[in-house]
């Protein structure tokens, strides 16, 4: 609380939701006393956004209402997935601070304590560091070495093993709503608008309940379109290329000629193919991206039926 004026500052919690009515209660449970807590010196909103359930996930969070009577939701229209359901969140909640967090509780809700302790100490970032979870060794590695390598290829700053289990503030908010996108990666435009930035470091936990709908395949769309997102790599490769694409076809070239070999010309005709297709199609998948975000659509639709936000907040 500001001492001098009276004022508490608004804190709302973004939690993403999609056909979660096993895990909702459990995380309420851990979520509330966290709430009350903070509550003596902040003013808690808890906001759901709701990525279309079919289940009863909405009856659930009116249960949670009846606990904590600022308890809002917002109903994306269909489900557009993670990413798209925070921006959407971060754009129509008017707040102080903004901490998310999902409701698997695989993130524990009890740290966002610690995130404002770092917030009042002056950081104006604060996010979870997952220096461990628990998954097959494989893909704990696959994580590991995809960050690591989108840090080395990232056009801006990348935070290793940050995801978007963090707290940041309404300045942080403005600068990220500004990065305008088809696909919206929340970490990577954390990372990117700078200000003063804190790692708390935890281990990921195992959900509470319910099965995870975040599949193999899942990933590896989010990691393409991750890397998309933050590098122009994959645009600025075959000029890298050029210099040993030349070699290879003179090479070749050379001794399809000295040596009359069809299958020489083969070769080159397959090393020139090849490097016009990958070229081609490194530059097609950022004139789509570019394409998609000249076209300025929104990345969420608002269902307003079962919509429930602010009073103060403008719809």
């Amino acid at each position: 609380m500001n001492l001098e004026t009276g004022h508490r500052p608004t804190l709302s919690i973004l939690c993403p939701v999609f056909n979660e009515e096993v895990v909702i209660p459990l995380f309420a449970a851990r979520m509330m006393p966290v709430i009350r807590r903070l509550s003596e010196r902040y003013l808690i909103r808890l906001v759901f956004l709701n990525n279309a359930s079919t289940d009863r996930t909405l009856d659930m969070i009116a249960t949670v209402h009846e606990e904590w009577t600022e308890t809002f939701v917002i109903s994306m229209s269909r489900n557009v997935g993670y990413q798209a359901s925070l921006q959407c969140g971060l754009a129509h909640i008017k707040a102080d601070l903004y901490a998310f967090i999902d409701v698997d509780c695989e993130d524990p809700p009890e740290m966002i304590e610690t995130f404002i302790e770092r917030y009042e100490d002056g950081f104006d970032i604060v996010y979870g560091e997952r220096v461990d979870r628990p998954e097959p060794p494989a893909i704990k590695a696959a994580r590991k070495y995809f960050y690591r390598l989108l840090q080395k290829v990232a056009d801006d700053d990348i935070l290793l093993d940050m995801a978007e289990f963090s707290l940041i503030t309404a300045e942080v908010r403005e600068a990220v709503l500004n990065d305008r996108s088809s696909f919206p990666f929340l970490r990577a435009s954390i990372a990117r608008v700078g200000f003063r930035r804190c790692a708390v470091a935890f281990t990921r936990q195992r959900r509470i309940a319910g099965t995870t709908h975040y599949n193999l395949l899942g990933m590896s769309v989010f990691a393409v379109a991750g890397l998309l997102a933050a590098s122009t790599l994959l645009l600025r490769l075959p000029v890298y290329l050029l210099p040993v694409w030349l070699f290879m076809l003179a090479v070749l070239g050379a001794g399809a000629v000295a040596f009359h070999s069809p299958w020489l010309l083969l070769a080159v005709f397959m090393v020139f193919a090849g490097y016009l297709g990958t070229a081609v199609a490194c530059i097609a998948l950022y004139v789509a991206r570019a394409y998609k975000n000249g076209l300025q659509r929104p990345n969420a639709v608002i269902d307003r039926r079962t919509t429930r936000l602010p009073a103060q907040d403008p719809e």
